[in-house]
């Protein structure tokens, strides 16, 4: 009886199809890629000063030092003008994988900088990376004139060759210096990209909830109006639903420990499972589950170098408004139930 219940297990397991369409395999290849720059690369990068040093390889160093120091501020400058990594076809790929759609909803004007607020952040914002870091969306086709650059963590551009790769794909620091310069800039189609929720959003981040955590943050509504930039929510209908994450209850103490790791580290560590390399039932890779970014209609924004509390606060509030208005305009023809709401916390 044991042995049968074991069998059973095994041959209900869903095994990846070496045979599958070529199409199909190299959207798996691009998130191996992916997978392995997210995080083996990101570790080997942390260490590679550290191997260099005690292998010799001091003069490399020393030329990467001097490179350092002569780029150190491009991260604050809005980054690599040439994005030649964003536009390899292998971004397009990997949004093939979930799939991931980029739909929008008005047209933009190339003659106006905008600051778009992405929602949810879900565990890795692969609808942000996709769609405004890698152009595997056709981003450049859908909104033409207009150039995205995504923020990130400053600490993301400290670790060597990794910090050439996001400048490569147009990532930018998430400091007010950065976002003010970029969109101050006398060029203009300019849009930043805020995945708003960050990593205490992280947290929420289960197949099938919709929790936002926005009602306190509004630093981008004071950038916004302090550069004169449109608006934009967005909402990727999917997002959370490409990991699994285990239950973490406010109060609970995984989720104590959870908080104590963001405030100490400034990231959050959700425990995330997905799919496997070779098979469907577990594994660190995303689910291949689709992901749709609905891109809503900008919020104008009078330009304010000193913006009062109360303008800040009007903003906001018709900000969330939007927002939620955006997604229960469109939240039946992505698979979420209409009696499902937005919530702000």
């Amino acid at each position: 009886m044991l042995n049968y219940q074991i069998h059973k297990k095994i041959t209900d397991i869903k095994w990846v199809n070496i045979f599958s369409p070529w199409e199909r395999q190299r959207a798996y290849f691009a998130v191996l890629v992916w997978f392995a720059l997210i995080y083996p690369f990101c570790c080997l990068c942390q260490l590679a000063p550290f191997v260099l040093f005690f292998t010799g390889q001091w003069i490399f160093l020393a030329f990467y030092a001097v490179w350092y120091y002569y780029d150190k501020d491009t991260p604050k400058r809005g980054g690599y003008r040439d994005n030649w990594f964003r536009r390899l076809s292998l971004h397009k790929w990997f949004a093939q994988y979930f799939p991931i759609k980029l739909h929008k909803t008005v047209e933009l004007d190339e003659n106006q900088n905008y600051l778009f607020g992405y929602h949810p952040h879900g565990i890795l914002g692969v609808g942000a990376w996709s769609c405004f870091g890698f152009d595997g969306c056709n981003v450049s086709q859908i909104f033409k004139g207009i150039r995205f650059s995504i923020c990130t963590l400053p600490g993301n551009f400290t670790a060597m060759f990794r910090r050439e790769i996001l400048l490569s794909i147009g990532l930018i620091e998430s400091s007010k210096e950065s976002i003010e310069y970029v969109l101050n800039s006398e060029e203009k189609g300019r849009a930043v990209v805020i995945v708003v929720g960050g990593a205490a959003e992280a947290l929420e981040a289960h197949p099938g909830k919709h929790n936002l955590t926005l009602a306190t943050r509004k630093g981008f509504v004071r950038e916004a109006l302090k550069t004169g930039a449109h608006l934009v929510p967005v909402y990727a209908f999917g997002e959370n639903d490409i990991y699994k994450q285990i239950d973490n209850p406010e109060g609970s103490m995984l989720r104590k420990m959870q908080e104590w790791g963001k405030k100490k580290m400034g990231i959050s560590l959700p425990l995330i499972y997905g799919r496997g390399y070779f098979q469907m039932a577990l594994g660190l890779l995303p689910i291949n589950t689709s992901v749709n970014v609905v891109v809503g209609a900008p919020i104008p924004v009078t330009k304010d170098a000193n913006p009062s509390k109360e303008t800040v606060d009007e903003i906001h509030r018709k900000y969330m408004e939007q927002l939620s208005d955006l997604f229960e305009e469109h939240k039946e023809r992505f698979g979420v139930s209409k009696e499902t709401q937005l919530i702000f916390q």
